[in-house]
């Protein structure tokens, strides 16, 4: 139900579309009461003065609030004004969704403890958990793939099914998608996104305003190609979205990003998607919008601007937004939405001037760049980074570049070692994954049918995938699957062994599976850098697989070809990728289909009735997902035997009332980290090691290292989180010099023992010692893993000083009630000389406001003593609010107990 507007600028209306009438609240007509200038406003901009319009309530939206969002076209972004925004609907995956249900749980058991009602802890908006992030390619290159994975995937998983069946059933407002349709991305263009919502007023009204959500994976971005403002979010931001509290937000500056001409022959939305997040990243877009502009929109595909918002925390933006216009109705039409919502899409969007076209004013924008879309190269990305982009011709010299400065690897580079029991021999730069996976890539059918086509063309000239090369096909929904098996390319694909592995994110987040085992032992015993190519949106080191640490991102039908030529040492632009039947070579240019051909494909197979077919009973799942039995009741019961979900400790003697916020005194320090660390080093993911802390956890609690799982299957045991946190095999702690092991480890004080950062951690709360991190530029780099912000919290650390943050992390440690704070420009710890021997004293935090200036009190192995400037990063009084009270959920308990 929605309140009714206190309604300052006189602006709700009637909007008639068809039979049926919907209230709406006009930005054309504010704009004639007083809020003038708003219609050069950005679009992305306007769907947030819509939201305050709706929510006025004289409380979190007052009417100089909405004044303060009109006066943007004045300041640009650059005041700080701080907004409550309140998104429709919520997305979640199960990897950061089974964690947010815990705490729903065990917030329901804290409320009992509080003696208020259970039942108020419920969804108030629309949440949808999609599960997809528990398949893992075990099985791959057979016809047996798909349905060995699945039947793996249910072994695994059990408990973890039951409990967000139990979930379903207990909290209103929920709804869980299950295992085996897509990722949630993509059933969220697919499907679940409207464009415009609409829902029933107090006084009986439908209401219709724009379609808004956030997420629980940072890439609910890819939304925002259908018109739909959505961004990720932290586990714990999203569960307060859910109880009714509004998502706290300074007004960002919006980057507009200008596109004329058209993609070349030849070049992909991939090729495009890299160009344009080396550009952003360059530009430097972390905290903003971007929206997206020009009369190249008209050249792209809804599927390439879907390509293109997925990558936004890729660039580093908030989100990367598209305003609606012809493309965006022609794509709710064809994929199978009501006949009725398309026509309010077109006409609501119309009656707020929120329609792009060709004869469009173009909105005002803080700053803004421009691509000319024929500028456009084929490209990858990496070894390691996503705006690594580097053109085609260009991979093998930029991989031998690599070799030398990451991986400080100058002999044997041409050496060739035999495979125990193989007839072949690996070297370095050898492809040993390559993965058509499901997050980035799969929205868009242009690059998978062109991925059928090329394997169709290489078929038919005899050319295999090299023996090597594990190789897989994750797509991102039914749909996908549906529409390569209808135009007979995945039995092309089959044949250089692409079969079908399962629907969820696999290789892009490290699901990637074992390697064969004999390639894996080479690779290890010989210090080869192996090489995957996905068609995701991460490379980040250790994210792929532990055994590959060059890792490139590349369009569907690249990864292909990649499959074929084998190695990243090739320039695929002049080497041949094989030889036909008849030994002649075969090149890419003789086998890469033409714009035309794709284009054919796509018209006659990707249909509006294949999607109302595919999406008619989503929610039902097929017969593994019937069979799971799951507990009912409106309160949790707990099984303290359980590995895989345990009641946290967040509420653990939890007063009515927040405790006072004690000084950080004498701190000792955890970990020194470096640039860009991202949350794929800080938070638990992957595989689990048998000597990791946790994996010693699970083998005392009875657990074979065969049934580990993995991290992110675990994320509701904060037992095992947490002793993951901070373990990343790549991670660098300089604590322990810089050329000191890898790996989650740190020095203990005064004793200076080389131990796990989570043994160092546990020794340290023993002697009551508070602990913080020093860190460098955009700490928290990467996705919207809670479990980054909550493992640091439960490991003891009251503060994180860095140069900068990402926004996601520094919103997560704050609801975790762990401090962010930033040094000064041209101040790190690096020039501060510290080596990890200090101690640390940080005063004043009792009366704390946001964003103010502060000091450290550095106090050096030798005694020396240093008063260190600082910048809290507790930005808006709402996260002052959250943080006093020991954490945002605190807040929302004492707040919904009250």
């Amino acid at each position: 139900m929605l309140a009714k507007s206190l309604d300052s600028f006189n602006c709700r209306r009637t909007l008639k579309v068809g039979k049926a009438e919907y209230i709406y609240y006009s930005l054309i007509e504010a704009e004639k009461n007083g809020l003038t200038g708003i219609a050069q406003l950005p679009y992305s901009m306007k769907v947030l003065l819509e939201n305050l319009l709706r929510n006025e309530d004289g409380r979190t939206v007052t009417k100089e609030s909405i004044e303060a969002l009109a006066g943007w076209m004045t300041d640009k972004g650059k005041a700080g004004v701080e907004i409550a925004y309140r998104p429709a609907r919520v997305l979640m995956q199960d990897f950061t969704g089974v964690p947010a249900v815990v705490d729903l749980a065990a917030m329901r058991d804290a409320m009992k403890n509080l003696g208020g009602d259970p039942q108020k802890i419920n969804p108030l908006v629309p949440v949808d958990l999609v599960i997809d992030h528990s398949v893992i390619v075990d099985e791959f290159g057979t016809p047996r793939a798909f349905g060995r994975n699945v039947e793996l995937e249910y072994e695994r998983n059990e408990e973890r099914y039951k409990f967000l069946k139990w979930g379903q059933q207990a909290f209103r407002n929920f709804r869980v998608v299950p295992p085996g349709t897509g990722i949630c991305h993509q059933v969220n263009l697919e499907y679940l996104a409207q464009t415009v919502w609409t829902l029933t007023g107090e006084d009986g009204d439908i209401v219709a305003f724009p379609d808004t959500c956030v997420g629980t994976d940072s890439h609910t971005t890819m939304v925002n190609g259908l018109g739909v403002l959505g961004w990720g979010v932290g586990g714990i931001e999203a569960e307060a979205a859910m109880l009714g509290q509004p998502v706290s937000m300074l007004l960002p500056e919006v980057i507009g990003f200008r596109m004329i001409g058209s993609l070349k022959e030849g070049v992909t939305a991939t090729d495009l998607v890299l160009t344009v997040t080396q550009m952003l990243r360059k530009k430097g877009v972390v905290g903003k919008f971007v929206e997206f502009y020009g009369p190249g929109l008209s050249n792209l595909t809804l599927a390439d601007r879907a390509t293109i918002g997925n990558m936004a925390p890729e660039y580093g933006a908030t989100c990367g937004f598209f305003p609606v216009d012809s493309e965006t109705i022609r794509y709710l039409t064809m994929s199978g939405r009501a006949e009725n919502r398309i026509e309010l899409v077109e006409e609501y969007s119309k009656a707020q001037g929120m329609w792009r076209d060709k004869g469009s004013t173009e909105p005002v924008f803080t700053d803004s760049i421009e691509l000319d879309l024929s500028d456009v190269v084929p490209s990858m990305a990496g070894p390691k980074r996503p705006e690594g982009r580097i053109p085609l011709e260009g991979i093998a010299a930029g991989f031998e570049q690599a070799m030398a400065t990451e991986y400080k690897k100058t002999s044997d580079l041409k050496a060739r070692y035999p495979v125990e029991g193989e007839d072949y021999d690996l070297g370095h730069g050898d492809v040993v994954i390559a993965a058509i996976t499901s997050c980035t890539n799969t929205s868009n059918p242009s690059v998978l049918m062109a991925a059928g086509l090329l394997a169709r063309n290489a078929n038919r000239l005899g050319l295999k995938q090299k023996p090597w090369v594990k190789t897989s096909l994750a797509p991102g929904s039914q749909v996908v699957a549906e529409y390569l098996e209808k135009s007979g390319l995945q039995k092309e694909l089959d044949q250089i062994g692409f079969n079908l592995v399962g629907f969820g994110c696999t290789t892009c987040i490290g699901n990637s599976g074992p390697l064969p085992a004999p390639i894996s032992k080479t690779i290890n015993d010989k210090g080869l850098i192996g090489a995957a190519v996905l068609s995701g949106n991460r490379n980040f080191e250790g994210r792929v697989s532990p055994d590959v640490q060059a890792n490139y991102l590349a369009s569907p039908p690249l990864v292909v070809a990649y499959a074929l030529a084998g190695s990243v040492t090739m320039d695929l632009t002049t080497e041949p990728l094989g030889e036909d039947r008849d030994g002649n070579p075969v090149f890419l240019k003789d086998i890469w289909p033409s714009s035309q051909e794709i284009d054919a494909f796509i018209a006659e197979n990707v249909t509006r009735e294949l999607f109302a077919r595919k999406y008619a009973d989503v929610f039902k799942g097929d017969e593994n997902w019937q069979n799971v039995q799951a507990p009912d009741g409106q309160t949790y019961t707990w099984d303290d035997n359980s590995t895989y979900v345990q009641n946290p400790p967040y509420f653990a003697g939890m007063h009515a009332r927040p405790d006072a916020i004690g000084t950080i005194v004498g701190a000792r320090v955890l970990g020194l980290f470096g640039d860009k660390i991202t949350t794929d080093h800080i938070s638990p993911a992957g595989a689990i090691k048998a000597a990791s802390p946790a994996g010693q956890y699970l083998m005392d609690n009875g657990v074979g290292v065969a049934d580990f799982n993995q991290y992110g299957t675990r994320r509701g045991n904060h037992e095992v989180m947490m002793r993951g946190t901070f373990a990343n095999i790549r991670i660098r702690n300089h604590m322990l010099g810089e050329n000191g092991r890898e790996g989650g480890y740190t020095f203990h004080y005064p004793s200076k023992e080389e131990v796990p950062i989570y043994d160092a951690a546990m020794q340290y709360r023993q002697e009551g010692v508070p602990l913080v991190v020093f860190a460098g530029v955009e700490y928290g780099n990467g996705s919207s893993r809670d479990w980054a912000a909550k493992g640091t919290n439960l490991l003891g650390v009251r503060a994180v000083i860095a140069q900068s943050f990402e926004r996601i992390h520094r919103s997560n440690l704050v609801g975790m009630g762990v401090i962010p704070f930033v040094f000064e420009e041209g101040t790190s710890w690096k020039t501060l000389g510290l080596n990890g021997d200090e101690t640390v004293t940080i005063e004043g935090l009792e009366n704390i406001r946001p964003r103010q200036k502060m000091n450290a009190i550095i106090t050096f192995g030798d005694g020396a003593v240093k008063t260190v400037p600082l910048v809290c990063r507790i930005d808006t009084l709402d996260e002052l609010d959250y943080f006093k009270n020991g954490g945002i959920l605190q807040y929302v308990l004492r707040d919904l107990a009250a």
